[in-house]
């Protein structure tokens, strides 16, 4: 039934907000973490990095299902920027997904049968005011605070990009997702598809992140922070392609 992981249908939902949270790491921190087919997508070639997306997801369903048949649910993933050369040659850059977590478990149950993306169900809290909005899960070890106050966020401090130009391109989603099963040595390949993406600069009280913990990363780097809101996202169903060494 492993199958089923490879994204078998089109997926479509509407983010309600997605907050991006992109940190900086020596590439060599990142490189054992993921698989050969893939490269690491650095700036300078020196840093690569890791990101915590934060989504709110309404009427999340099978791609052409009526909206009234989808759930919402908020979403939480940990990915690193990466790219691949695929068997036609093409170089595509993406995300390669460590760990997803939610808030309702029938999300985790479809998760882990439809993806690789390694789902689990942990405590989300949410509070907002005009001045703060707080993200946090004591399960996860984590914790976001906002500036809602900030009209114009500037880059953090001592991120290790120039200009918003560059944080851009490393805000995400990107157009692909890669995951690679060492067995069969094929590697998928979902790609996303949204409108109106428009990433507004945030400003970051206080971030704790415990995740990196597990995978002993060190003196992460915030290096951008966005905020994107009502987008209507959609997923295209997966392709495989054996790699190619």
């Amino acid at each position: 039934m492993n199958f089923l992981k490879n994204h078998p249908f089109e997926v479509e939902a509407y983010f309600e907000s997605s907050v991006v949270l992109t940190f900086a790491f020596p590439k060599e921190q990142l490189q054992k973490l993921i698989p050969d087919c893939l490269d690491l997508d650095t700036y300078e070639d020196k840093w690569a990095f890791a990101a915590i997306a934060l989504v709110q997801t309404k009427n999340l369903r099978p791609k052409g299902f009526p909206s009234f048949l989808g759930n919402d649910f908020f979403l939480i993933g940990y990915r690193i920027f990466v790219k691949y050369r695929n068997n036609n040659g093409k170089r595509q850059r993406g995300l390669f997904i460590l760990k997803s977590e939610t808030d309702k478990k029938k999300m985790e149950v479809l998760g882990n049968i439809f993806t690789h993306y390694n789902y689990s169900t942990i405590d989300i809290f949410k509070s907002i005011n005009d001045q703060k909005l707080t993200i946090k899960s004591n399960k996860s070890n984590f914790e976001i605070i906002i500036d809602n106050s900030v009209e114009e966020a500037k880059l953090p401090t001592n991120s290790p990009f120039e200009n918003f130009k560059d944080a851009r391109r490393f805000a995400g989603p990107l157009p692909f997702t890669f995951s690679y099963d060492t067995i069969s040595n094929k590697v998928l390949i979902v790609e996303g598809v949204r409108q109106n993406w428009i990433p507004k600069p945030i400003h970051i009280i206080h971030q704790n992140i415990g995740f990196f913990n597990n995978y002993n990363l060190n003196n992460a780097i915030l290096a951008n922070a966005f905020i994107i809101e009502k987008i209507p996202y959609y997923w295209k169903k997966g392709k495989t392609e054996t790699w190619t060494h």
